[in-house]
Protein backbone atom coordinates (compact mmCIF):
# COMPACT_ATOMS: atom_id res chain seq x y z
CA UNK A 1 0.00 0.00 0.00
CA UNK A 2 1.40 3.47 -0.87
CA UNK A 3 2.50 5.56 2.08
CA UNK A 4 0.24 8.43 0.99
CA UNK A 5 -2.89 8.70 -1.11
CA UNK A 6 -4.10 12.07 -2.34
CA UNK A 7 -7.82 12.87 -2.24
CA UNK A 8 -8.98 15.55 -4.69
CA UNK A 9 -12.12 17.36 -3.55
CA UNK A 10 -13.56 19.78 -6.12
CA UNK A 11 -15.27 22.52 -4.16
CA UNK A 12 -17.73 25.31 -4.86
CA UNK A 13 -19.39 26.84 -1.78
CA UNK A 14 -19.06 23.81 0.50
CA UNK A 15 -17.96 25.62 3.70
CA UNK A 16 -20.58 23.96 5.90
CA UNK A 17 -19.69 20.46 4.69
CA UNK A 18 -15.90 20.68 4.70
CA UNK A 19 -15.23 20.33 8.47
CA UNK A 20 -17.03 17.00 8.65
CA UNK A 21 -15.67 15.70 5.36
CA UNK A 22 -12.07 16.59 6.15
CA UNK A 23 -12.29 15.21 9.69
CA UNK A 24 -13.33 11.84 8.23
CA UNK A 25 -10.43 11.57 5.76
CA UNK A 26 -8.48 8.47 6.88
CA UNK A 27 -4.89 8.63 8.15
CA UNK A 28 -2.41 8.42 5.29
CA UNK A 29 -4.76 10.27 2.94
CA UNK A 30 -4.01 13.91 2.07
CA UNK A 31 -6.97 16.14 1.22
CA UNK A 32 -6.52 18.51 -1.73
CA UNK A 33 -9.45 20.92 -1.85
CA UNK A 34 -9.72 22.60 -5.24
CA UNK A 35 -11.71 25.78 -4.84
CA UNK A 36 -13.61 26.69 -7.98
CA UNK A 37 -14.69 30.22 -7.11
CA UNK A 38 -16.42 29.86 -3.75
CA UNK A 39 -17.93 32.92 -2.10
CA UNK A 40 -18.66 31.36 1.28
CA UNK A 41 -15.13 31.11 2.67
CA UNK A 42 -14.59 27.49 1.64
CA UNK A 43 -10.84 27.90 0.99
CA UNK A 44 -10.25 29.32 4.45
CA UNK A 45 -12.30 26.58 6.09
CA UNK A 46 -10.39 23.93 4.17
CA UNK A 47 -7.04 25.38 5.15
CA UNK A 48 -8.03 25.57 8.82
CA UNK A 49 -8.90 21.89 8.73
CA UNK A 50 -5.56 20.84 7.32
CA UNK A 51 -6.25 20.52 3.60
CA UNK A 52 -3.96 21.64 0.82
CA UNK A 53 -5.96 24.32 -1.00
CA UNK A 54 -5.67 24.81 -4.76
CA UNK A 55 -7.43 27.65 -6.56
CA UNK A 56 -8.87 26.94 -10.02
CA UNK A 57 -10.43 30.10 -11.50
CA UNK A 58 -11.85 28.37 -14.57
CA UNK A 59 -15.32 27.17 -13.61
CA UNK A 60 -16.26 23.55 -14.16
CA UNK A 61 -16.11 20.19 -12.43
CA UNK A 62 -13.54 18.86 -14.86
CA UNK A 63 -11.38 21.96 -14.49
CA UNK A 64 -11.34 21.51 -10.70
CA UNK A 65 -10.56 17.79 -10.84
CA UNK A 66 -7.78 18.30 -13.38
CA UNK A 67 -6.21 21.04 -11.24
CA UNK A 68 -6.28 18.68 -8.28
CA UNK A 69 -4.60 15.90 -10.25
CA UNK A 70 -1.86 18.29 -11.31
CA UNK A 71 -1.35 19.37 -7.69
CA UNK A 72 -1.22 15.79 -6.41
CA UNK A 73 2.05 13.93 -6.14
CA UNK A 74 0.94 10.59 -4.71
CA UNK A 75 0.95 7.46 -6.86
CA UNK A 76 -2.74 6.81 -6.16
CA UNK A 77 -5.38 9.52 -6.29
CA UNK A 78 -8.99 9.44 -5.15
CA UNK A 79 -11.65 11.92 -6.21
CA UNK A 80 -14.48 12.70 -3.83
CA UNK A 81 -17.24 15.31 -3.69
CA UNK A 82 -16.81 17.83 -0.88
CA UNK A 83 -20.51 18.15 -0.03
CA UNK A 84 -20.78 15.47 2.65
CA UNK A 85 -22.80 13.02 0.55
CA UNK A 86 -19.94 10.48 0.53
CA UNK A 87 -18.10 9.09 3.53
CA UNK A 88 -14.30 9.35 3.17
CA UNK A 89 -13.89 6.33 5.45
CA UNK A 90 -15.08 4.21 2.51
CA UNK A 91 -12.06 5.23 0.42
CA UNK A 92 -9.76 2.38 1.58
CA UNK A 93 -12.18 -0.17 0.11
CA UNK A 94 -11.96 1.61 -3.25
CA UNK A 95 -8.19 1.99 -3.01
CA UNK A 96 -7.47 -1.67 -2.23
CA UNK A 97 -8.20 -3.18 -5.69
CA UNK A 98 -6.06 -0.55 -7.43
CA UNK A 99 -3.22 -0.72 -4.93
CA UNK A 100 -3.29 -4.52 -5.08
CA UNK A 101 -3.22 -4.66 -8.86
CA UNK A 102 -6.71 -6.15 -9.30
CA UNK A 103 -8.13 -3.05 -11.02
CA UNK A 104 -6.93 0.08 -12.79
CA UNK A 105 -9.93 2.18 -11.78
CA UNK A 106 -12.51 1.76 -9.05
CA UNK A 107 -15.76 3.68 -9.08
CA UNK A 108 -18.42 3.92 -6.39
CA UNK A 109 -21.97 2.85 -7.13
CA UNK A 110 -24.28 5.04 -5.09
CA UNK A 111 -26.59 3.31 -2.62
CA UNK A 112 -28.87 5.95 -1.04
CA UNK A 113 -29.12 5.64 2.73
CA UNK A 114 -32.80 6.61 2.61
CA UNK A 115 -35.54 7.66 0.23
CA UNK A 116 -35.26 11.11 -1.29
CA UNK A 117 -31.47 11.38 -1.15
CA UNK A 118 -31.08 10.92 -4.90
CA UNK A 119 -33.72 12.92 -6.83
CA UNK A 120 -35.67 11.07 -9.52
CA UNK A 121 -34.47 13.28 -12.38
CA UNK A 122 -30.83 12.66 -11.48
CA UNK A 123 -31.37 8.91 -11.18
CA UNK A 124 -33.12 8.72 -14.54
CA UNK A 125 -30.41 10.73 -16.25
CA UNK A 126 -27.67 8.61 -14.70
CA UNK A 127 -29.38 5.35 -15.66
CA UNK A 128 -29.70 6.50 -19.26
CA UNK A 129 -26.07 7.54 -19.59
CA UNK A 130 -24.85 4.39 -17.81
CA UNK A 131 -26.83 2.25 -20.28
CA UNK A 132 -25.18 4.05 -23.19
CA UNK A 133 -21.80 3.47 -21.57
CA UNK A 134 -22.42 -0.25 -21.22
CA UNK A 135 -23.10 -0.40 -24.96
CA UNK A 136 -19.60 1.02 -25.39
CA UNK A 137 -17.99 -1.56 -23.14
CA UNK A 138 -17.89 0.36 -19.86
CA UNK A 139 -19.21 -2.06 -17.18
CA UNK A 140 -20.91 0.44 -14.86
CA UNK A 141 -24.37 1.16 -13.46
CA UNK A 142 -23.52 4.62 -12.12
CA UNK A 143 -21.42 7.69 -12.93
CA UNK A 144 -20.54 8.32 -9.34
CA UNK A 145 -18.14 11.17 -8.49
CA UNK A 146 -16.06 8.96 -6.17
CA UNK A 147 -13.25 6.98 -7.79
CA UNK A 148 -9.62 5.87 -7.44
CA UNK A 149 -6.84 5.37 -9.99
CA UNK A 150 -3.13 5.98 -10.51
CA UNK A 151 -2.32 9.65 -11.02
CA UNK A 152 0.08 9.31 -13.93
CA UNK A 153 -2.27 6.97 -15.78
CA UNK A 154 -5.18 9.39 -15.30
CA UNK A 155 -3.21 12.29 -16.72
CA UNK A 156 -1.99 10.16 -19.61
CA UNK A 157 -5.59 9.50 -20.71
CA UNK A 158 -5.73 13.07 -21.96
CA UNK A 159 -9.26 13.85 -20.75
CA UNK A 160 -10.13 17.19 -22.33
CA UNK A 161 -13.59 18.03 -20.94
CA UNK A 162 -13.50 20.62 -18.17
CA UNK A 163 -17.20 20.65 -17.33
CA UNK A 164 -19.70 18.02 -16.19
CA UNK A 165 -18.66 15.69 -19.01
CA UNK A 166 -15.27 15.01 -17.43
CA UNK A 167 -16.14 11.73 -15.63
CA UNK A 168 -17.91 10.37 -18.70
CA UNK A 169 -14.96 11.10 -20.97
CA UNK A 170 -12.62 9.58 -18.40
CA UNK A 171 -14.62 6.34 -18.35
CA UNK A 172 -14.82 6.10 -22.15
CA UNK A 173 -11.11 6.71 -22.57
CA UNK A 174 -10.22 4.30 -19.76
CA UNK A 175 -12.31 1.51 -21.30
CA UNK A 176 -10.82 2.17 -24.74
CA UNK A 177 -7.35 1.92 -23.21
CA UNK A 178 -8.19 -1.51 -21.80
CA UNK A 179 -8.38 -0.47 -18.16
CA UNK A 180 -9.87 -2.93 -15.70
CA UNK A 181 -12.78 -0.99 -14.20
CA UNK A 182 -14.43 -2.19 -11.01
CA UNK A 183 -17.60 -0.79 -9.43
CA UNK A 184 -18.16 -1.02 -5.68
CA UNK A 185 -21.19 -0.03 -3.62
CA UNK A 186 -20.83 3.12 -1.51
CA UNK A 187 -23.28 4.84 0.80
CA UNK A 188 -24.90 7.98 -0.58
CA UNK A 189 -26.17 10.34 2.09
CA UNK A 190 -27.89 13.73 2.11
CA UNK A 191 -25.63 16.68 1.39
CA UNK A 192 -24.58 18.81 4.32
CA UNK A 193 -27.03 21.56 5.26
CA UNK A 194 -26.28 24.79 3.49
CA UNK A 195 -24.88 23.17 0.34
CA UNK A 196 -26.61 22.50 -2.98
CA UNK A 197 -25.80 20.08 -5.75
CA UNK A 198 -24.80 21.66 -9.04
CA UNK A 199 -26.21 18.66 -10.90
CA UNK A 200 -28.88 16.76 -8.97
CA UNK A 201 -30.05 19.78 -6.97
CA UNK A 202 -32.33 20.91 -9.78
CA UNK A 203 -33.84 19.69 -13.03
CA UNK A 204 -31.93 22.50 -14.77
CA UNK A 205 -28.63 21.27 -13.37
CA UNK A 206 -29.38 17.71 -14.44
CA UNK A 207 -30.27 18.88 -17.95
CA UNK A 208 -27.05 20.90 -18.15
CA UNK A 209 -25.03 17.85 -17.13
CA UNK A 210 -26.92 15.69 -19.63
CA UNK A 211 -26.07 18.22 -22.35
CA UNK A 212 -22.37 17.96 -21.45
CA UNK A 213 -22.62 14.15 -21.40
CA UNK A 214 -24.23 14.14 -24.84
CA UNK A 215 -21.42 16.29 -26.21
CA UNK A 216 -18.85 13.84 -24.89
CA UNK A 217 -20.69 10.84 -26.32
CA UNK A 218 -20.73 12.52 -29.75
CA UNK A 219 -17.08 13.59 -29.74
CA UNK A 220 -15.16 10.84 -27.93
CA UNK A 221 -14.77 7.53 -29.71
Amino acid sequence: MPTQIDVVLPCLDEATALPGVLAAVPPGYRAIVVDNGSRDGSPEVAARHGALVVHEPRRGYGAAVHAGLEAADAELVAVLDADGSFDPTELPALVAPVAGGAADLTVGRRRPVRAGVWPWHARVGTALVAALLRHRGVPLRDLSPIRVARRDALLALGVADRAFGYPLELLIRAAAAGWRIRELDVRYAPRAAGTRSKVSGSVRGTLRATRDFAGVLRSVR
